[in-house]
């Protein structure tokens, strides 16, 4: 992982035998962006996620962030949280731009934001993760074609970004322990991690 931030290319690589085809598992803190045709999956509980292609080359890929704690100061776009969350977004659409997609081509379809996590439902973490990517899409003139956020739940999202084709299923049982731990492990690494600056996008 960079040291300069808390964003890295994902590197858990499978072959899907249920899909047939290679896959990339995107953890909290992880994005990955491809020109091949494959399969990239997460799981989310109060994190978001943006899976963002190239419409008509089908170049996309996917992120999964969480912002740090404390309110986003809207007067401040340099506060901890906003700069976390845009450059979550902006490292994802810059390697995405970089393996050949087109900026006026890019939809986005955005998963997440459940509150799942005991001791950030108050704090309203999976609501907040929702408004901002919402934000951000629409400050970029990034139009979401499909959307599943906030909620109870946390949720499996599989994508594929060669089509556009996501599967969503909420995972209604009892909450994944495994999804809560990973996800609190995650959240007490951010305070604590530097960005390294808000990097610029690509045009």
């Amino acid at each position: 992982m960079d040291e300069r931030s808390n964003a890295a290319l994902a590197t858990h690589l499978y072959f899907d035998r249920k899909y047939e085809t290679e896959a990339a598992r995107v953890l909290p803190g992880e994005y990955y962006a491809t020109d091949q045709n494959m399969l990239l999956a997460t799981v989310l509980g109060s994190c978001v996620t943006a899976c963002i292609r190239d419409r008509q080359n089908g170049i996309g890929g996917m992120n999964h962030f969480m912002l740090p704690d404390g309110r986003i100061d809207e007067n401040d776009p340099s506060s901890m949280s906003a700069r976390y969350g845009i450059y979550a977004m902006e490292i994802l659409i810059n390697h995405i731009i970089k393996i050949g997609a087109r900026r006026a081509n890019l939809e986005a379809k955005v998963f997440g934001g459940g509150n799942v996590m005991p001791g950030l439902i108050e704090a309203n973490v999976g609501e907040r993760n929702a408004e901002f990517v919402l934000g951000f899409l629409e400050t970029e003139n990034i139009p979401i074609v499909a959307r599943d956020l906030v909620d109870i739940y946390p949720r499996k999202v599989h994508y594929f970004p060669s089509t556009g084709k996501v599967l969503v299923k909420k995972l209604r049982d009892l909450p994944d322990s495994a999804i809560i731990e990973r996800e609190k492990n995650y959240s007490l690494r951010l305070p604590k991690a530097s960005i390294g600056g808000v990097i610029e996008l690509f045009s």
